[in-house]
């Protein structure tokens, strides 16, 4: 993939119902990185990603793509540039890992056309990057949490788009689970050129994986840049609320939080 497609958020408001969660958010996502965006619970982390994939509608502003209007776009074009993988997805029972990958591949059919060797070509290397290919015949339900994750990415990463949004990919899984996926998505980023959004809680590992952060506070954009102009002790202490000291991470480089509690002896 050579062409970089933008994702702009114009002046964007949105909510459920009539309680708005968004309000007067505008970015430009950084075309060929991986950007997270942090926040405390409920700050409209999880809904500004379901705006940008056109799951939820705004109330106001809009979500451009090439500088046009993602809710005006025909949903199988859409779906062959942007990419979602939602909070907690779930697998129709009794679907094999071969056949829920391969479903990634519906937005580029066409009607009475058939599957091809592209499909297929899409599909193994998807397997492939994820690790996942021996797991091809095995039933989602049966694969443990790390390998449940690596193979709804791989249906990600059959739909070929250039752009994948990520809603909290790490949650629930344990730690070397979490960096394996994240691992992974650094893979895909460098070869690919994918542009990356996802919503990360671990704020050092969003430090470390991520080229940009969007941090966010009550529905708003508190501040975007680098992890070194975002993760700093004062963002942390506002977003947050959190005590915390700022140091280097020693693998890194990149900016890490020590939290600070009540209890900071190291004996009781």
């Amino acid at each position: 993939m050579t062409q970089k497609h933008q994702l702009v958020v114009d002046s964007l408001s949105a909510g459920y119902g009539d309680k708005t969660i968004l309000e007067d958010i505008t970015l430009k996502i950084a075309p060929g990185q991986i950007t997270s965006i942090i926040g405390a619970n409920a700050c409209g982390k999880s809904t500004l990603l379901r705006t940008m994939s056109r799951l939820l509608t705004p109330s106001k502003g809009q979500v451009l793509l090439d500088g046009k209007s993602i809710h005006k776009s025909p949903t199988r074009q859409l779906a062959q540039t942007l990419g979602l993988l939602p909070q907690s997805p779930t697998a129709p029972e009794g679907i094999t890992v071969g056949d829920l990958v391969s479903r990634g591949r519906y937005p580029h059919q066409r009607l009475m056309s058939r599957w091809n060797k592209a499909d297929d070509e899409a599909v193994a290397k998807a397997l492939e990057t994820t690790q996942t290919t021996e797991l091809l015949e095995k039933d989602v339900d049966e694969l443990s949490g790390g390998q449940r994750q690596r193979v709804w990415i791989a249906m990600a990463l059959a739909q070929e788009t250039e752009i994948l949004l990520l809603d909290e990919p790490t949650t629930f899984l344990d730690v070397a689970h979490q960096i394996e996926v994240l691992d992974l998505l650094v893979d895909l980023n460098k070869s690919r050129g994918t542009t990356i959004v996802l919503v990360l809680h671990d704020l050092n590992l969003a430090a470390r994986y991520s080229d940009q952060l969007i941090a966010m506070q009550q529905g708003r954009v508190f501040t975007y840049g680098t992890a070194t102009q975002v993760i700093t002790e004062a963002t942390v202490q506002t977003v947050f609320g959190l005590n915390n000291q700022i140091v280097s991470d020693p693998i890194s480089g990149s900016p890490m939080v020590l939290p600070i509690g009540r209890h900071k002896n190291t004996t009781l």
